[in-house]
């Protein structure tokens, strides 16, 4: 990251302030739409942190001394930085042929069977440079920024080698140094089965545990390895191999599950005591009941389901009725959800999942930050917290799910420093 600002900054006069105040801990249920909304609230930060939250007129005194740079935030919502625990953000070039296959009717799974999906990616990702991913990754992080997003989850997956998965770490490494946003890297380690290792399953899982793993560990490259737990994909007795494999070498744990049809990933995630099961359009009542007697965090990612143009949609809101760990994020990807606008997925949480705007608010903020083990530092506005808030150019916060497709951001901070915006003092 670059150096934090140093001098103080003082943000007053929102018209709502959400600091989503309150333990580190996951809000279920009713608390996960709490927002702690403070009236003409302000925050005022000094260095990287969160120094003082609360009312203008309570903070003016203190910032006055401090000779912080004021910020006028009137008529605007202010609230935590978007935190997009699901992306796969490092890839070559797109899927544009396999939208239009998409469109004439061809499936998510008949197009991967023609060549296309995952293994175009892969092909793709392979005969591209370091240099080449890091520079459309950071294009890519500029457009998170813009849309109001301070921390971002990164998976590999379009590597399908030891090789280009390496490769890939190695790019969200460097961009680590130089991205305006905070990255968390995960390590995909089943994703597709490469077409070499069609009839040897049992030979590339093997070489994933055996090799991807243990090199990623002794490189310090991911904090988290994820599968593809799903029909077409992998299995749940091959996750656990992997997920075990993972374990073993001191990472946590992730799981894409339940996307494409019920197959036992969303209770293999509670079982291994996973961060997160993630898609989880086809989990049934007995599966949302283990998800909500855990911290196991449901991720859905309603733009994927949105771009396939499918009718189903994730269970929400009988989610969040259940009592689980619910969070938002773009799963954004060149085949099925190539979106950065979380303000988007906000959108499509209420009016296709049937949240609350202030539930998707929490989901895509808090909810987020706790899946990835950040919600101590980040996901709300308290003192001693980094310094990651946005302003929204509006001034009640369920105007930013209600304009679909618009991007409200008008200034994203991160650790204290503006690294986006449109406002002139």
């Amino acid at each position: 990251m670059r150096p934090a600002a140093t001098r103080p900054l003082f943000f007053r006069d929102a018209a709502q302030l959400l600091t989503l105040a309150g333990p580190p801990a996951p809000r279920r249920g009713r608390e996960l739409g709490e927002l702690g909304i403070i009236p003409r609230g302000a925050v005022l930060t000094e260095g990287a942190r969160i120094l003082r939250v609360g009312t203008t007129a309570a903070l003016k005194g203190e910032a006055r001394r401090l000779r912080a740079r004021v910020i006028e935030c009137r008529g605007r919502v202010v609230m935590p930085g978007f935190v997009d625990s699901h992306t796969h953000l490092v890839f070559a070039g797109n899927r544009v042929e396999d939208f239009e296959r998409r469109i004439r009717g061809a499936s998510y799974e008949e197009i991967a069977r023609a060549g296309g999906g995952i293994q175009h990616s892969a092909r793709l990702l392979d005969a591209a440079s370091e240099h080449e991913l890091r520079a459309g990754a950071l294009r890519f992080l500029s457009q998170f920024v813009v849309h109001g997003t301070t921390a971002v989850e990164v998976k590999t997956g379009y590597g399908l080698s030891v090789e280009n998965e390496l490769k890939i770490l190695r790019v969200i490494r460097r961009l680590q140094g130089t991205a305006p946003v905070e990255l968390v890297p995960t390590l995909m380690a089943l994703h597709a089965l490469p077409s070499q290792y069609a009839k040897q399953r049992d030979a590339y899982v093997r070489l994933i545990a055996q090799r991807l793993i243990p090199e990623a560990a002794k490189e310090k490259l991911a904090r988290f390895v994820d599968c593809f737990c799903d029909r077409g994909a992998f299995t749940v007795a091959e996750c656990w191999r992997i997920m075990g494999a993972a374990a073993r070498h001191g990472f946590m744990l992730r799981l894409h599950a339940e996307q494409l049809a019920r197959t036992g990933g969303a209770r293999l995630a509670v079982k291994l005591g996973a961060a997160a099961a993630d898609h989880l359009d086809h989990v049934n009542e007995s599966d949302m009941r283990v998800l909500a007697r855990s911290n196991t965090v449901a991720t859905l990612l309603p733009g994927s389901n949105f771009h396939l143009g499918l009718a189903h949609y994730p269970p929400a809101r009988r989610l969040i009725d259940a009592g689980a760990v619910v969070a938002l994020a773009t799963d954004f990807n060149p085949g099925s959800s190539p979106t950065v606008n979380m303000q988007f997925i906000l959108s499509l949480a209420c009016s296709q999942l049937r949240m609350m705007p202030g539930e998707a608010i929490g989901a895509a903020t808090i909810n987020a930050a706790f899946s990835l083990g950040l919600s101590d530092r980040i996901g709300s506005l308290e003192p001693g917290k980094q310094a990651d808030l946005i302003a929204m150019d509006c001034g009640d916060y369920r105007e930013i799910p209600y304009y679909f497709a618009w991007n409200q951001c008008v200034m994203t901070v991160k650790r204290g420093r503006v690294v986006y915006s449109t406002v002139k003092d």
